[in-house]
């Protein structure tokens, strides 16, 4: 069994002279694409990787990246994902903790990973599409893919440490293959004359999936943007005739900040939009069909499970505000802190089970035993419930809820309420600890250009719509929410402020 890079393989045998990989003006054939990951194994080969030896890939979105890691697929090593803007102690700590013996870096980040991989003893390749196309250019192919298993592990993807130090989620031949070939028949519907948009960053789990991977496996076009930019993002889809586009709710909502610049049939090629690595806001979902015609499906997942679990699946009835119901060969469910299933419609954590949750965290045998059951089921963290169809829905996350003088309050519910009001471009609302309630809400908010609003206006359209303990004592104004590389929504970097006017 090839493992994962047999979706390349197979895509340059049936479409070899099929446009792969584009980046601007830069092209690869499936044809192209083979030979080139087939070379970095080679180099692989020759600077001693081993099959199951770890190799981190610190690059941009560009094909330096997707030659890359299928290279690694095809040496049979293990793929360790970094941010390139990652800084010296991020890449000591990544390198050290996943044991790599190479590194493929981007040269932007030189000055971070140079002293780092000596000290380490990572044998480091700083390159460039152009680098590593000379790099390898003298190298002969290596022959076929190492043989893989599907329980092998693939790739060790950090997650992001929201508390503590990030864990090398473990995620396997067979579930990350079976992830992409589920989501490309039953949700993306891709075939080989589709174009994927590639802004989502491939060392995320979901851009890795929902983008390389699903556009490999389907003999696809990947268009890929190495830095997120909603203009540019309207180019390539006009350029390029874009048919699938996977973003988080930031992509969209800068997207939609920016719709009145396009023209009308500038996104008339987009057929599917996919949202997930958040809750989409519904009022936010509603304006952007409206301005661009095409529907979305959200879904859900994390990166502990390959990332996909569920989704508002194509041909089935779409519930707005849902995360739709369990993908093909996965189980979902909602517990109570037992562990025992709760009565339809209650809330409690989501907990997941299939092909598609990791094996563990690298080298933590007692942070997978307080994530995986015996019976396999994954813990999210998330707090959820599922309704009379099926359909679950997320209620937030369980670090997030906010336990306001003994009464629960979900932030999600909170931001929902502020993003209707038609100022608001974004909202985060997170608790502030308060010493005779034990926590306060507070509301950060940033506004649509062009639009105004106070914080005490905003802070009554709330306390209008909701019970009197969940509305934002504190409300204050911000140019823009702190996100992470991936466009998520960073709460611990919200700075509150002191200042008596968001009392």
């Amino acid at each position: 069994m090839i493992g994962l890079g047999g979706n390349l393989v197979a895509s340059k045998d049936r479409h070899p002279d099929r446009v792969a990989l584009q980046c601007d003006d830069l092209r690869f054939t499936f044809a192209e694409f083979d030979a080139a990951a087939a070379r970095v194994a080679t180099l692989l080969d020759k600077a001693g990787i081993e099959p199951g030896d770890r190799v981190g890939v610190m690059l941009p979105n560009t094909p330096a990246f997707a030659i890359g890691f299928y290279g690694i697929m095809y040496r049979g090593a293990v793929a360790v994902p970094m941010n390139p803007l990652l800084k010296a102690r991020e890449v000591a700590y990544y390198l050290s903790d996943s044991g790599a013996k190479a590194l493929l870096a981007t040269s932007a980040a030189a000055e971070e990973v140079a002293s780092r991989c000596v000290e380490a003893g990572v044998q480091c390749w700083v390159v460039d599409d152009a680098e590593l196309a000379k790099l390898t250019a003298d190298l002969a192919e290596q022959g076929a893919p190492v043989q893989r298993n599907d329980d092998d592990t693939a790739v060790i993807l950090h997650t992001s440490g929201t508390t503590g130090k990030p864990k090398g989620a473990m995620l396997t031949h067979g579930g990350l293959r079976r992830n992409a070939e589920v989501c490309v028949r039953t949700l993306m519907e891709a075939g080989p004359d589709d174009v994927v948009m590639g802004c989502l960053p491939l060392f995320h789990s979901f851009g890795l999936t929902l983008g390389l991977n699903a556009a490999v496996r389907a003999g696809a076009m990947l268009t890929l943007i190495p830095r997120f930019d909603p203009r540019k993002v309207l180019e390539v889809i006009e350029r390029d005739g874009v048919t699938v586009f996977a973003g988080v709710p930031t992509m969209y909502s800068a997207l939609l900040s920016v719709a009145s610049e396009a023209a009308p049939e500038a996104t008339r090629s987009l057929r599917t939009c996919v949202s997930g690595g958040a809750a989409l806001p519904v009022q936010l979902l509603s304006d952007f069909e409206s301005a661009f015609g095409c529907i979305i499906l959200e879904g859900y997942g994390l990166s502990e499970s390959s990332p996909v679990a569920s989704f508002n699946h194509p041909h089935r009835p779409r519930k707005v505000g849902s995360i739709g119901t369990p993908i093909e060969g996965v189980q979902m469910r909602v517990v109570d802190l037992d562990g025992a299933e709760v009565p339809q419609g209650e809330a409690g954590e989501v907990q997941i089970r299939g092909h598609n949750v990791m094996k563990g965290y690298w080298n933590l045998p007692e942070a997978t035993k307080a994530a995986i059951t015996p019976d396999g089921w994954l813990n999210t963290g998330d707090v959820g419930r599922v309704d009379q169809d099926g359909y679950f829905y997320i209620v937030d996350r369980t670090k997030d809820l906010i336990i306001r003088g003994g009464y629960n309050v979900y932030p999600r519910e909170i931001e929902e309420v502020l993003y209707e009001h038609p100022a608001v471009a974004e909202a985060a609302v997170i608790g502030i600890p308060h010493d005779a309630l034990g926590e306060e809400v507070g509301a950060a908010v940033a506004l649509k250009e062009g639009q105004s609003a106070d914080p005490d206006e905003l802070r009554e359209y709330v306390k209008a719509r909701v019970a009197a303990y969940k509305y934002p004592r504190q409300l204050w104004l911000v140019d823009a929410l702190p996100k992470g590389s991936t466009g998520k929504l960073l709460k611990r970097e919200i700075t509150v402020p002191t200042s008596e006017s968001t009392r």
